[in-house]
C-alpha cells in the first residue's frame, strides 16, 4: 500500500507538468493532447445496457432486448482500439499512473454525454489479493477515486470483494468467460446492510464480453442493491473480442 501511495503521488506530480503526448508525441499540457482526444475519443451512439456501438437513434442492441444484462446502464468512453488499447495496457500493467487523469477524464465526458443520473456510490471492480500484490495497485480503484473526487460521490474499494483468484479472461474464449468468473465476487459480509436499496455504479478499465461486470452486478443485486450500472474507459467491439 505504501508503494502504491508513492506511485500515485509521483504520478499526480508528473501530471501537473507539461509533457509529450503519449499518442502523437507532440508537446502538450497533458498526457494525451486535446487534438488526439478529439481525434480518437469522439462520442459514439452506444447501447444503453452493454455500451456496444449501435446505429444513431437506437437505444438498445438486439442482444440486450432479447436477454437484458444485469446492469441497467453501461457507459463506455471509447472503443478498445488504437491508441487506447496501448495506453490502458501501460496504465494497467506498467505503472503508468500519470495516464489516470486522461482516462478518467474521458469517462467523465462519456457520463456527461450520456445524460445519465448522477452516481451516488462508485465501486471499482476488485482484484484478487494475489493479483493486487503482483501489480501493486488496482487500476479500477485509481479511476474510481478520480471520478469520485470530480463528482463528489462516495467511492468504496472494500465493499465488493474478489474472493476467487481466476485466470485472466483473455485465456478463455468468449463463451467460457462467464464460467471463469462465476462466484468470483462477494459483498463484505459485515457490511451487507450498507448495500440495501443502494444504486451502485461499477468502475473498470475495459469491458470485453461483459462477463466480469455481469457477475459482479449479480452479486450486488443478490446482496440487496436496487440497481447496478457500469462505467468503463473502453468497450471491446463485438467483432474484435478475442
Amino acid at each position: 500500500m505504501v508503494l502504491f501511495t508513492r506511485l500515485l503521488q509521483a504520478a499526480e506530480r508528473a501530471a501537473r507538468w507539461p509533457s509529450l503526448c503519449a499518442v502523437c508525441r507532440g508537446w502538450g499540457a497533458q498526457r494525451v493532447c486535446d487534438v488526439c482526444v478529439q481525434r480518437f475519443a469522439s462520442p459514439l451512439p452506444r447501447c444503453r445496457r452493454c455500451a456496444l456501438q449501435v446505429p444513431q437513434g437506437v437505444e438498445s442492441c438486439g442482444a440486450c432486448l432479447t436477454d437484458p444484462p444485469p446492469c441497467s446502464r453501461a457507459i463506455a468512453a471509447v472503443d478498445y482500439g488504437h491508441p487506447w488499447d496501448g495506453l490502458i495496457t501501460q496504465f494497467k500493467f506498467h505503472d503508468a499512473l500519470d495516464l489516470a487523469p486522461t482516462l478518467a477524464g474521458r469517462m467523465l465526458d462519456a457520463y456527461l454525454d450520456a445524460q445519465s443520473p448522477a452516481p451516488t456510490l462508485l465501486l471499482p471492480i476488485p482484484l484478487s489479493e494475489v493479483r493486487l500484490r503482483e501489480r501493486g495497485y488496482n487500476q479500477a480503484a485509481v479511476l474510481a477515486k478520480r471520478l469520485g473526487a470530480a463528482l463528489g460521490c462516495e467511492v468504496d474499494a472494500t465493499l465488493l470483494l474478489r474472493v476467487k483468484d481466476t485466470p485472466h479472461q483473455l485465456a478463455f474464449p468468449p463463451d467460457q468467460r462467464a464460467g471463469n468468473v462465476r462466484a468470483a465476487f462477494a459483498v463484505e459480509p459485515r457490511r451487507r446492510a450498507e448495500l440495501l436499496g443502494r444504486v451502485v455504479t461499477l468502475v473498470d478499465d475495459v469491458m470485453t464480453t461483459g462477463a466480469t461486470v455481469a457477475e459482479a452486478a449479480r452479486t450486488l443485486l443478490r446482496a440487496g442493491a436496487s440497481e447496478v450500472s457500469v462505467w468503463v474507459v473502453a468497450r471491446t467491439p463485438r467483432h474484435d473480442a478475442p
